[in-house]
């Protein structure tokens, strides 16, 4: 299989943009202020931590053969599944810790996890979420709702699913993906790190007392 140049940089010019809509993960925020505020957050930064992590977990072992295989229509549909799958898990794991922090760190009074977590999967309908993924993260959702500490939730490990489910839903062969483990899991929670320091700037002069 060979490309032509033209093709190869349109590829590599719209990867960036071959997950989410750019739009989607680049807003700025000099604060949070309202609930509107923290859902964007939540919604754009889960979008480009998956977008991020995913794009290059298999850019970085695939190599040249990526833009190759971008043009397969059945890794492209791969792709398509494992970005939705991941950010359903991003989705939760950030709004989870958001109103962890703020519950606890904060004294917010008002948990609207599961309202913002619910309203904002549905609406990803609208861009290709499928009924069948939006149903499975849901129900996932819930599941984790019910069992979920939120005045701890934030300080152990919060991202760890998301980390897991970049790992299992990568289009790599599994033989390889073990062999990879501990870099993949490293790359995303240093991406969330990333996030966890912003959101703390966004929101230092916020108190609900």
């Amino acid at each position: 299989m060979k490309l032509n140049l033209k093709k190869l940089i349109i590829i590599i010019k719209t990867m960036r943009e071959y997950l989410f809509p750019i739009e989607k993960v680049t807003s700025y925020f000099k604060s949070i202020n309202s609930k509107e505020d923290l859902q964007k957050f939540i919604q754009q930064r889960s979008a480009h931590v998956t977008q991020n992590t995913l794009y290059g977990y298999l850019k970085t072992r695939m190599g040249h053969k990526f833009t190759v295989m971008v043009d397969d229509e059945v890794f492209s549909k791969s792709i398509n599944i494992a970005k939705w799958n991941i950010y359903m898990i991003a989705i939760a794991d950030c709004a989870f810790y958001t109103f962890s922090y703020l519950i606890s760190e904060k004294n917010l009074k008002e948990n609207d996890c599961k309202k913002i977590y619910l309203d904002i999967i549905e609406k990803e309908k609208a861009n290709g979420l499928s009924n069948e993924v939006h149903l499975k993260a849901k129900k996932e959702f819930l599941n984790r709702y019910e069992k979920i500490d939120f005045q701890k939730y934030y300080l152990d490990n919060p991202f760890k699913e998301s980390c897991m489910a970049l790992y299992n839903w990568a289009p790599i062969a599994d033989e390889l993906k073990i062999l990879d483990k501990e870099i993949v899991l490293n790359s995303m929670r240093l991406k969330w790190n990333l996030k966890i320091d912003e959101f703390k700037n966004l929101t230092k002069n916020l108190n609900f007392n």
